[in-house]
């Protein structure tokens, strides 16, 4: 049998009802693990945590994009296909809704489906004492204060300077991410299966700070300037990683992983978009 890791919203999923409706449709034909939090669910499921995807043929993700993102770096470090059940609104990476639940499942357990490979970064963050912290993202890395100050900063690729900014601050993201916080700020929209990047400053301060697209062969260097407030708040993925402070240096390249999910063929990335925004 498959061993599959499920990971559900239990916030979009109220009682567990469609967690528990999953159940029941892979009950006798794969092996299903799910984190340990989830222990309250009542389901007859193994829970684990640190190994929670150690040895998984698949995930399947109930909730929405959000929920997806929280699999994506040890999916994607791990090369672990991901399906996803839409519990939220819009749904780009979530393509199964519920009522195509059980159809879907049959599909997954008889390998009938396609794999389609989404473009990860890395994001390094070296502190002027010399530690370094390492993250990795599918949607996006966020330089901003929490309280929308102002900040200065220089944006290079490969060396070169590329542009300044003040601004309350700056999205390095994905083409995944390009849907996501960097479309509220004013930038482009992307083909998922694209790879490049996309830097969009946040509430610019100058008329010439545009959106700009960046190859995903170069590597992305951020500092900030003196001018500017002193620290900065690097976010991945919705979540804060580490302050940064003058001296300190963020990198950002494409990263060797990549975070496959699970194609049934029900709906296109350009109808989700032409549908849902």
């Amino acid at each position: 049998m498959k061993r599959i890791a499920v990971i559900p919203n239990h916030i979009k999923d109220k009682d567990y009802k469609y967690t528990k409706e999953l159940f029941e449709i892979l009950k006798g034909k794969a092996y299903i693990v799910m984190p340990k939090s989830d222990e309250k669910s009542g389901i007859d499921a193994e829970f684990k945590d640190d190994d929670l995807y150690i040895g998984a043929d698949a995930v399947i993700v109930l909730g929405g994009d959000g929920t997806m993102l929280q699999a994506a770096e040890p999916c994607g470090r791990q090369g672990i296909a991901v399906m996803g059940i839409n519990l939220g609104k819009v749904g780009f990476m979530t393509e199964v809704e519920t009522e195509y639940m059980r159809s879907a499942c049959e599909r997954l357990l008889a390998d009938d489906f396609e794999i389609e490979k989404r473009m990860m970064m890395e994001i390094e963050v070296e502190e002027k004492g010399g530690k370094i912290q390492k993250f990795l993202a599918l949607n996006d890395a966020v330089i901003a204060k929490p309280s929308a100050e102002m900040i200065e900063m220089g944006l290079y690729t490969n060396g070169e300077k590329v542009s300044e900014y003040i601004s309350d601050g700056l999205i390095i993201s994905t083409p995944t991410g390009s849907t996501g916080y960097s479309l509220s700020a004013g930038g482009p929209v992307a083909d998922p299966q694209m790879e490049l990047f996309i830097a969009t400053p946040i509430c610019a301060h100058m008329l010439s700070a545009r959106p700009m697209l960046l190859s995903a062969e170069k590597v992305i260097n951020i500092e900030l300037f003196e001018g500017g407030d002193d620290s900065a708040t690097v976010t991945v993925d919705g979540e804060d990683k580490c302050v940064i402070k003058k001296g300190d240096k963020v990198t950002v390249k494409r990263s060797d992983c990549v975070f496959k999910i699970i194609k049934l063929g029900r709906q296109s990335f350009y109808y989700t978009m032409m549908a849902k925004l």
